[in-house]
């Protein structure tokens, strides 16, 4: 399937020009891409560094291939005179620009916000950077596991004293998130008005926002949550627990309906739930160490089946600690094939399930694979 594929989508007509590379911008622009968009990537000549990060899927990058679907592949120089002149003339026609450079460099080289949109005012842009362009760290480079850090994210992550960083790139995640939803934010305000708009987003101010129940319970209550493991900071019981026959199980009570059912049901201790030192959510977290032994008695002379049974009996929220293994077999698994130039590539498919709506995905781009189609398109 070719990466300028029909596939029927929201965004049909819009054009995205995405002067990227690595997490953040690229999902965003993939997003786009698979809602319709028709996307331009464009690329240094030895490519968007995420394609080096490692070659484990037919000999390309999990990263690359993940975040580059339905896109296609121009590769110029930015500092070149004329690779520059083709790119104002591509974005001069463009709907959205998304870049996410190192601090300025977008700017030098003649394509920052501003001065696009001084051209086009019709244009929506999309920074995204490490801190913002304003304060004293907006010139500083910025990559996932330094924002996790500089957050306080992995202060709250892992076992006590072992700070760990989350196994997945979440900031930039969370960044092209959040740059998806501003362009889709702003391409509506543009039916309304006629007008773009300049969007900024930072990967600070993304995992800021994603930490504001542990900022509340700092700011507020004087302390931050500990790093816990598998447990819930300020909820309990919430965490895991083996079975006797080696199993790993997780329970999750959520409100004083559930420990009720929990008590009675799985535990024999109805009265739990009116008096003692469990009767409610704050009292259970204080003794936590107590009941969670409790709790693991019980389990630890059940089997997975017969515990399960129980649970599923109470109405208790559990789940299995699964590794990747798990995941690849799990039977909620929805996965979609994509096709590159190295093969077709099944990975997990779009979270949103549109009723009536089936849209094919575009392939993953070799590097350059478009340029000269692009050049003739965009000649003067």
């Amino acid at each position: 399937m070719d990466a300028m594929t029909d596939n029927g989508g929201a965004l049909k007509g819009i054009l995205v020009v995405a002067l990227e590379q690595a997490v953040a911008a690229p999902y965003a622009s993939s997003r786009l891409a698979d809602k319709g968009a028709r996307v331009i990537k464009v690329e240094r000549a030895e490519g968007d560094f995420a394609r080096a990060y490692d070659h484990v899927v037919h000999g390309e990058s999990a990263y690359f291939v993940w975040l580059n679907r339905g896109k296609e592949s121009l590769v110029l120089d930015i500092k070149d005179a004329n690779d520059q002149a083709l790119l104002h003339r591509i974005v001069s026609k463009a709907d959205v620009f998304i870049q996410n450079l190192g601090p300025g460099a977008a700017e030098r080289a003649g394509f920052g916000a501003e001065s696009l949109r001084v051209a086009n005012p019709h244009l929506i842009t999309c920074t995204i950077s490490g801190y913002g362009d304003e304060g004293p760290y907006k010139d500083m480079k910025a990559y996932d596991l330094l924002i996790q850090a500089e957050s306080g994210l992995s202060s709250i992550t892992g076992s006590p004293g072992e700070p760990a960083r989350v196994g997945v790139s979440v900031c930039d995640i969370a960044a092209g998130m959040y740059a998806e939803n501003a362009i889709l934010e702003a391409l509506y305000v543009r039916e309304r008005t006629g007008e773009g708009r300049a969007v900024s987003i930072s990967l600070f101010d993304a995992m800021a926002d994603w930490m504001t129940v542990p900022l509340l319970h700092f700011d507020y209550g004087g302390k931050a949550p500990a790093q816990v493991g598998l447990r819930h900071p300020s909820i309990a019981p919430y965490s895991a627990f083996s079975t006797i026959d080696g199993s790993i199980i997780l329970i999750a009570i959520q409100n004083e309906r559930e420990w009720a059912r929990f008590a009675a049901q799985v535990m024999g201790h109805s009265e739990w739930a009116q008096e003692g030192p469990y009767r409610n959510n704050e009292l259970r977290v204080t003794n936590r160490e107590r009941l969670e032994q409790e709790i693991s008695h019980l389990f630890s002379g059940l089997t997975k089946d017969k515990l399960v049974a129980q649970l599923k009996a109470s109405g208790t929220a559990f789940g299995f600690a699964n590794d990747v293994e798990g995941l690849s077999g799990h039977a909620a698994l929805r996965r979609c094939e994509v096709a590159s130039a190295s093969g077709m590539i099944a990975m997990p498919a779009s979270p949103a399930r549109v009723q009536g709506a089936k849209s094919e995905l575009g392939a993953i781009p070799a590097l350059g694979q478009h340029s000269l189609e692009i050049r003739r398109e965009f000649s003067e």
